[in-house]
């Protein structure tokens, strides 16, 4: 079985898929791991909610996340493939959106944040998505070239996840 403690994190390093080394600190490394927190987020709301469906998209949108993920630890110079977050994955998740706006009352108030524990979980998801997606602006602000259908896909995730908040108040 493999060790995950390599010890070779110890410096403040860590490596991108291809074996490009950099700085724990770096903005790409910053908004993969902002993505992460974003999943563990999305994974507690998805535990405490009692609504099947919104269970089954939560856990689809949480193995997507992976992919986006896995595309921004691809450095443009790395030796492998980044894998795409394809245009698909944006129009379904925009289409939930419209489906959901759709929805008779539920767009009538704002909420404050808190009126029960699955909406408090999908608001506080909802702000480490916002905070992913300030990253992913910085780190393409900065030069960095990341996949073109990321920076919507966060966008269209973040009123996802204020909606689906909503759904569950």
């Amino acid at each position: 079985m493999p060790n995950i403690s390599t010890k070779r994190g110890d410096t403040g390093q860590t490596s991108l898929i291809g074996g490009v080394r950099v700085s724990k600190s770096s903005l790409r490394v910053e908004a993969y791991g902002t993505i992460d927190e974003l999943n563990a987020v999305m994974g507690f709301a998805r535990s405490i909610c009692e609504k099947a469906e919104v269970c089954d998209l939560v856990k689809a949108i949480q193995q997507e996340l992976f992919v986006v993920c896995a595309s921004l630890a691809t450095p443009a110079d790395s030796k492998k493939q980044a894998p795409s977050v394809t245009t698909e994955m944006v129009d379904a998740l925009t289409a939930q959106v419209h489906r959901l706006e759709n929805v008779e009352g539920l767009l009538f108030d704002w909420a404050l944040p808190g009126e029960n524990r699955v909406s408090a979980a999908f608001d506080m998801a909802r702000t480490v998505c916002r905070r992913a997606e300030r990253h992913l602006v910085r780190l393409t602000e900065s030069g960095e070239k990341i996949d073109s259908n990321i920076l919507p896909y966060f966008n269209r995730l973040s009123d996802l996840l204020w909606l689906l908040g909503r759904v569950v108040n």
